[in-house]
């Protein structure tokens, strides 16, 4: 027989997959993701905390106390532009709601539970997930046998004609007619800086896609359930 807690996480699971998969489709498609996502997510995770909490397997209470940390981090990151928008802050928020204690559903997670609050454990799983972005690009630009530094590491080369329709920025900006490395345009602004390139005759730059954090998320959400805590392995790995 499944016990509460047990099926309370697979809830968790069940219902922050859905909400992450299609929030990262309208952000992919639209860069937007609506506000009821995260008020159904938060709502739903309020419900099936009460549930737990009335249930003896529920120990560890103190954990959900961080919370409001949480929500004190995320708002503080987002100010400080290390959460990307405001879409991926609510939807830490809500997540610290969903899942406020580790999750433990079977055997998962494989490399077992973090001493930290779930919430962070996603959000430092998609953080590695972000991060490893540029090795992808590397690869992909070795296959395309398009190797400048630091260019090759944080996007690849694209018609100026088609990156005008896309979710991109231009890593190079003109200096006295000179091409210079340039990882994000003055004011986010890039509809000048395409027209300054064809007014010089170049029709391919090199741009870096507006990747939506959301979709690490999504993937760390999953990595927290199913593997455990990236950080706290890799750092068990190098002691």
């Amino acid at each position: 027989m499944v016990d509460t807690v047990t099926l309370l996480d697979s809830i968790r699971l069940i219902l922050g997959l859905i909400i992450l998969l299609y929030a990262s489709y309208t952000d992919v498609r639209t860069r937007k993701a609506s506000n009821m996502l995260w008020v159904i997510m938060a709502i739903t995770g309020s419900i099936l905390i009460a549930i737990q909490y009335f249930n003896p397997g529920f120990e560890n209470l103190y954990i959900l106390i961080f919370i409001p940390i949480m929500f004190g981090l995320v708002y503080l990151l987002f100010q400080l532009g290390l959460v990307f928008g405001g879409a991926d802050a609510k939807a830490l928020m809500a997540i610290a709601i969903l899942v406020p204690t580790q999750p433990q559903i079977s055997q998962i997670p494989i490399w077992g539970q973090s001493y930290m609050p779930a919430a962070w454990t996603i959000f430092s799983n998609s953080l590695i997930l972000f991060l490893a972005i540029p090795f992808g690009m590397f690869i992909y630009n070795v296959f395309k046998r398009n190797i400048k530094f630091p260019y090759c590491l944080l996007g690849y080369r694209m018609k100026i004609s088609k990156a005008r329709n896309k979710f991109v920025w231009p890593l190079e900006k003109l200096v006295e007619g000179k091409r210079k490395f340039a990882y994000m345009p003055k004011g986010y602004e890039t509809d000048e800086e395409f027209d300054e390139f064809e007014k010089n005759n170049i029709d391919e730059i090199w741009i870096t896609p507006k990747i939506p954090f959301m979709i690490p998320l999504l993937i760390g959400f999953v990595f927290t359930f199913i593997l455990g805590d990236l950080l706290a392995t890799f750092m068990q790995l190098l002691i």
